[in-house]
């Protein structure tokens, strides 16, 4: 017998043949993804989603040639095996529960739509939100929110708790959704405009998210207030040409879209293979605030000896200066500048002075490719790259190296 012809190993490479052959080859998943393509915190939920579909599943993506997305309503009667879907009204849950496969929910505009959902934590955004204008010295709060929509509810619900909790007061105004309209884009602005000109400024605003907050930016134009000076605003999602073709640009709370979009995508895959169909609320912590223009301020009093103290820490902060440098220049003692920024601020005159300093440090690594370190440093007031590295890391959980990859990953990923 000739080796490596009528052998074992020869015989079982036919066998193995003569079994594909004859065995059905298996088909890809189809899952349709009803959910508006192209809105920017959107596109990272999506962008989450391929990639686990690319390392797990074998799964062939159903969405509209011409204008790219799916409308829930347009699903009654498709027999596929699975949906990620934005279930918004009552009608687009009339039509999902009709579906013979699983579906999973990305929206947070119904309360509890019993069906299984991956979101962010509206009212931990609220909180955050709450924070970033309680420290920017605000001492009178709005928020401009939407009837009968959970996810904005949930928002003023956590916004207003942590600002009540620090002893303050919050003016609320809530406009109708245009979720489901015919057309979204009519919208009266008149009571938007009268409710903005009865607040008293300096006043710290939150809106349920970025688009209605650029609404109250173009709505403060119109009546004259100054946004931030007036009124400082801040959104929700970080949607990105929300949030930047804003005048002045908009700070925003950031959601974790590809984290959301992995984990929806891994629930549906759960599901599909045969997980029991159960209500599941997988929720997640939002990234953080972006701070941009729109919230660039302090609500401080020009009279205030505070305000000079901040505004010599301005000037000064690429200099090495510590909190003896600013009690000679505004002249106060030790123990009142630091109630004073306690108290105001809600951090001390050295936690002040590093975040600025930070946060300088992490504008120069976002926008200037290749920028030697040391430079940064010394652009920064840090006496050395060491110091910046150990606080820099110590503030953000980066390194200044892994820092400036992945904003260099972020302007490439833009492009």
């Amino acid at each position: 017998m000739a080796k490596g012809t009528d052998g074992p190993s020869s015989r079982g490479v036919e066998c193995l043949a003569l079994k594909r052959i004859l065995s059905p080859v298996s088909k890809p998943k189809r899952i349709a993804l009803a959910l508006p393509l192209g809105v920017p915190h959107l596109e990272r939920v999506v962008h989450g989603i391929h990639l686990y579909a690319r390392e797990h599943t074998d799964w062939d993506f159903v969405t509209s040639p011409e204008t790219h997305s799916i409308p829930v309503a347009t699903l009654s009667g498709w027999d596929g095996d699975g949906v990620i879907a934005m279930v918004n009204t009552t009608n687009d849950l009339r039509v999902v529960r009709k579906l013979r496969c699983p579906v999973v929910n990305l929206s947070g505009a119904l309360p509890d739509a019993k069906l299984p959902r991956v979101r962010v934590d509206y009212a931990l955004a609220g909180k955050m939100a709450a924070e970033h204008l309680l420290s920017r010295g605000f001492e009178k709060f709005a928020f401009y929110g939407l009837r009968g929509v959970f996810y904005a509810r949930a928002c003023w619900q956590g916004f207003n708790e942590h600002i009540e909790r620090h002893g303050g007061q919050c003016a609320l105004y809530e406009d109708e959704s245009t979720i489901g309209l015919a057309k979204p884009w009519r919208l009266n602005h008149a009571a938007l405009d009268a409710w903005l000109k009865r607040l008293e400024p300096p006043v710290g605003l939150m809106a349920s998210h970025d688009p209605r907050a650029v609404m109250v930016v173009q709505a403060c134009r119109r009546v004259g207030l100054r946004v931030p000076d007036d009124i400082a605003v801040i959104g929700l999602n970080n949607d990105i040409h929300s949030c930047e073709f804003s005048d002045p640009p908009l700070s925003s709370v950031s959601r974790p879209g590809e984290k959301i979009g992995l984990e929806a995508a891994a629930l549906l895959d759960r599901l599909i293979r045969g997980q029991p169909r159960q209500a599941t609320e997988i929720v997640f912590p939002p990234e953080g605030v972006v701070e941009r223009a729109s919230t660039n301020t302090l609500a401080i009093d020009n009279s205030d000896p505070l305000s000079e103290a901040i505004g010599f820490i301005h000037e000064q902060l690429g200099k090495p200066i510590g909190v003896e440098d600013i009690i000679s220049r505004v002249s106060v003692s030790r123990r009142w500048l630091e109630m004073a920024f306690k108290k105001k601020l809600r951090t001390t005159p050295h936690a002040y002075i590093t975040q600025l300093r930070v946060k300088k440090a992490k504008t120069l690594l976002s926008e200037v490719r290749k920028l030697r370190f040391k430079q940064v440093a010394v652009d920064c007031g840090f006496s050395s790259t060491r110091q910046l590295n150990v606080i820099f890391q110590r503030c953000t959980g980066m390194s200044l190296r892994e820092y400036a990859a992945r904003a260099h990953a972020s302007r490439i990923h833009r492009t």
